[in-house]
């Protein structure tokens, strides 16, 4: 019973709105009503302000290295149940049973569960985004390319348990399908462009 009481609380961690309540805390108004609709860190930057951007970004973060820390606690640093930790409280950002199952990315929040498990190659893959974000100036394309190059860093760099393995594959897997909306517009020249000159506080 432990390990599922810390995979239910993994998901109800990760369903834990910050974007949407930071934002109706600041505004009044609904994020997922402005820019891509999307509640995560990066359309509360561009709709909201650095400062709410960036609070969202760590508490994302946060919420994702807390589940997997806590699943370790309950499950005797488990490392399955923790693989499945991280796996639910990014699910639980995704489809938060909050706001009726509609969430963001996972992308913050698969960092902060990633954090816990694979620093290292978590690290590797955060350079990559920076890099790949910075050149192309697409948010979207640094996450979709340090999702897919995570599991190979996971394998090579900390030479990865099975489970956490496992769990770094679905995780990758689940953040590229989780922007193939934006794929498509990456592909139609269309997407969104990343900068520094957000909506001021």
């Amino acid at each position: 019973m432990i390990p599922f009481l810390a995979l239910a609380i993994a998901y109800l961690l990760g369903s834990i709105p910050f974007g949407y309540l930071l934002v109706r805390w600041r505004t009044g108004t609904d994020v997922r009503a402005s820019g891509s609709g999307n509640i995560g860190a990066t359309n509360v930057l561009r709709t909201t302000g650095r400062l709410a951007g960036a609070a969202t970004l760590v508490l994302d973060v946060v919420k994702g290295y807390a589940a997997v820390a806590i699943a370790g606690d309950l499950t005797g640093s488990n490392q399955l149940w923790m693989s499945a930790a991280a796996l639910a409280v990014m699910a639980g950002h995704a489809y938060p049973v909050f706001l009726r199952f509609q969430g963001g990315k996972a992308v913050a929040t698969f960092y902060g569960a990633f954090l816990r498990l694979t620093p290292v190659p978590l690290a590797a893959v955060v350079v990559v985004f920076l890099a790949v974000a910075a050149w192309t100036r697409h948010i979207s394309l640094g996450s979709i390319v340090a999702a897919a190059t995570f599991p190979l860093a996971a394998w090579l760099i900390a030479q990865a348990s099975w489970p956490v393995l496992g769990a770094a594959v679905l995780a990758a897997a689940f953040v590229i399908y989780r922007h193939r909306s934006n794929i498509q517009r990456l592909r139609k020249g269309s997407e969104h462009t990343f900068s520094l000159g957000a909506k001021r506080e």
